[in-house]
């Protein structure tokens, strides 16, 4: 019957976050080492089990919280996997969320404390279960989203480089792109403030530095584009 809740069938519900993030060195992903079974030892994504009093939205956000100290972090859900056997342990339904962080900014001893690691997208190891799969569809869906919406608000320092930037979208698309053409896709968004001050690491002459716009980059974000990078 189907007002009949006592004799359904009772599942867990799980939340599992792939948490990106990018520094110099690439666009990178932060895995946890299982400290219980089954599979102890082996390389997960991090996530938590939906509190009755949660939303799955609110569980994300204390899962990231917890693992990261960031409160305010962006992400989007992605998909339902509800294999039979996902978990030899229970009958469990996950859902996954991406998230994107600025490396730098997160908290390190946090990440220490629950034997936490960052990889590279390219180094990273055989995950468990299907996370590998959310995974792949994270990848998927973060290279989609960059070719509508501007990146590089929740990733990147406040002043920036136009190379560090350019740096950024290589590193999600995973190719090599022209750099004229993306100076000027990119200044045609109109989300840059060129700054009067330079970062003199990169060169002799120096390379000026930018911030977003912050107004403009969030009405980019309502709106999709076409970026043909």
């Amino acid at each position: 019957m189907l007002n009949s809740y006592s004799a359904a069938d009772k599942v867990l519900l799980a939340v599992d976050c792939i948490i990106f993030g990018f520094d110099n060195e690439g666009l990178k992903i932060l895995l946890i080492k299982r400290d219980f079974e089954p599979e102890k030892g082996k390389w997960s994504l991090i996530g938590g089990f939906l509190k009755r009093d949660e939303v799955l939205d609110n569980a994300a956000t204390r899962i990231l919280n917890t693992y990261t100290g960031f409160q305010d972090i962006y992400m989007e859900q992605l998909y339902a996997y509800s294999e039979i056997d996902r978990d030899p342990v229970e009958r469990t339904i996950s859902v996954s969320y991406y998230a994107l962080i600025n490396i730098e900014n997160h908290n390190e001893e946090l990440i220490k404390n629950y034997h936490a690691q960052w990889f590279s997208i390219a180094d990273a190891p055989k995950l468990i279960f299907d996370h590998d799969e959310m995974l792949e569809h994270a990848i998927r869906r973060l290279r989609y989203r960059t070719s509508i919406k501007p990146i590089g608000f929740e990733l990147l320092p406040e002043k920036f480089t136009m190379r560090q930037l350019l740096e950024l979208y290589e590193a999600i698309l995973s190719k090599e792109l022209d750099k004229r053409n993306f100076i000027s896709k990119i200044n045609s968004l109109e989300i840059l403030i060129k700054l009067d001050e330079k970062d003199m690491q990169s060169s002799r002459k120096g390379s000026y530095l930018y911030t977003f716009n912050k107004e403009k980059y969030e009405e980019k974000l309502l709106n999709d584009f076409v970026l043909n990078l």
